[in-house]
């Protein structure tokens, strides 16, 4: 892992400033790798104009190869994309090699619909004065884009961003989380060696300062950032005319009505909330549980939690590991503090010491509180009893943010109810908010981002649709 730099127009170059990346976990150094500047910024947005015009004259053909070679390569080296999670990010193994069986679905979904791809037939002659009309769309590329990627999910998150793009005929630039370049930099290894055009796939790590001066570049046509919500709403204020998704924080609420399988709910409640250690933007935070069920339910989930293995991330049976940084480490415990002070319950763990924080249930917490209004991405769940269905709904909505919910339910009014009222990108049924399938449509509404991923949606998103009108003679 050591003495990885830019890629850019498919040659490894040198910069003058270096990152070493530390383990979470252990604080060692894991590897390092070349940051860019200006200059690298330059020259990999000059080679991603050549690059568009390279892909957009590729036929649906040659875009699925592509893809199917990255995907060839990636599962070649599957596991050591795994560890290289483990090591740089803190996941824990067996989470890391499920994103890896994900990011290979989607790069896979990526390069069937590559093939496929396509328009529609219009029919124009719905007027006696158009007669012996009709029309074709068809979808063209947008040209260069830039994927800005998180350090939570680095491959499959990456893949939700390289796929598209290349699928739809555009070059990508990606600037990975400074926490976890290495994994960006080994697919773009892979795309090297399967002979991908110059430009089409290149990778940055570099400085927020300078990416974010890219971001205003208008030579990139789009941008698609996951991240939080602070740093992308304020990046769209900055991008001018580009197009751009946004797949932000959340603050996911889940619904336990008096109906529900109590145990299912209950295990399902403490995966969803602290794998991860919770650093995962649907990850749950709020459980709202309907009153007649509380109790049993509330001893069912404490019971779930106090099963959760806690401690070194390459340890199969670890569930919940370190914090990225001591600053996410030291924010979180801020807030349970907070919490404490200002009168909630502390019903299982607590601040824990160093990036380890144990997974922690709070009760009685307040909705003026942090760990309630806030995104905590951290291994804290507030749990809170509910009059009703209807006051969990109302309870659910009291938030900024509004990316994906949960509901345990037995009763199809209540769920299409939530359905009908939940003011969010995706309701969950009879599971954890933390559901997610890599072709279903991804997003959020509020402040939880701008527009949809899921394959065949970012393809759309980061591609121009165009009419030809005809009349034949």
């Amino acid at each position: 892992m050591k003495g990885l730099t830019c890629f850019i127009n498919n040659t490894w170059q040198e910069t003058g400033a270096l990152l070493p990346v530390r383990s979470p976990w252990s604080g060692a150094v894991v590897g390092e790798v070349g940051l860019a500047g200006e200059k690298e910024w330059e020259a990999a947005i000059q080679g991603a104009q050549a690059a568009a015009g390279v892909l957009k004259k590729f036929s649906s053909y040659e875009r699925r190869r592509l893809l199917e070679a990255l995907v060839a390569g990636v599962k070649e080296r599957q596991e050591e994309f795994a560890r290289t999670i483990v090591a740089e990010g803190g996941k824990p193994i067996t989470y890391a090699r499920a994103e890896m069986a994900r990011g290979v679905t989607t790069l896979t979904l990526a390069a069937e619909e590559a093939a496929r791809f396509g328009g529609e037939f219009l029919p124009l002659d719905t007027l006696p004065a158009t007669k012996g009309r009709f029309g074709l769309t068809r979808r063209f590329p947008l040209g260069p884009v830039l994927g800005i990627t998180p350090f939570n999910f680095p491959f499959n998150l990456m893949a939700h961003k390289v796929g598209p793009a290349l699928a739809a005929g555009n070059p990508i630039l990606i600037k990975p989380a400074s926490a976890t370049p290495l994994t960006a930099l080994k697919l773009a290894e892979i795309y090297e060696e399967v002979g991908g055009p110059p430009g089409g796939f290149q990778v940055l790590p570099s400085p927020a300062a300078v990416a974010e001066r890219a971001v205003a570049d208008e030579r990139l046509k789009a941008l698609t950032f996951t991240g939080s919500s602070q740093v992308g709403w304020h990046l769209k204020s900055v991008a001018g005319r580009k197009r751009v998704l946004l797949e932000l924080g959340g603050n996911a609420a889940l619904i336990v009505d008096q109906d529900a399988d109590l145990k299912t709910a209950a295990h399902r409640a403490a995966i969803g909330g602290f794998a991860h250690a919770g650093q995962v933007c649907i990850a749950v935070q709020r459980l709202l549980v309907v009153a007649p069920v509380y109790e049993r339910f509330r001893e069912l989930f404490l019971a779930a939690v106090g099963e959760l293995v806690t401690g070194d991330p390459a340890r199969e049976e670890t569930v919940v590991g370190p914090l990225i940084n001591d600053e996410a480490a030291t924010r979180v415990r801020a807030w349970i503090t907070e919490a404490l002070e200002g009168g909630a319950r502390l019903l299982a763990g607590g601040l824990g010491e160093g990036r380890l924080i144990p997974p922690t249930v709070l009760e009685n917490v307040r909705r003026e509180m942090k760990v309630w209004r806030e995104e905590i991405f951290g291994p804290v769940v507030t749990l809170t009893p509910c009059r009703d269905f209807a006051q969990a709904l109302a309870l659910a909505n009291d938030s900024v943010y509004g990316l994906q919910a949960g509901v345990f339910t037995r009763n199809l009014t209540h769920a299409w109810q939530a359905f009908e009222e939940l003011e969010v990108g995706g309701v969950i049924l009879n599971d954890a908010p933390v559901f997610r399938v890599d072709h279903m449509p991804y997003g959020g509404v509020k402040a939880s981002g701008l527009g949809r991923e899921g394959v065949r949606l970012a393809m759309e998103e980061l591609s121009e649709l165009r009419l030809l009108a005809l009349k034949p003679e």
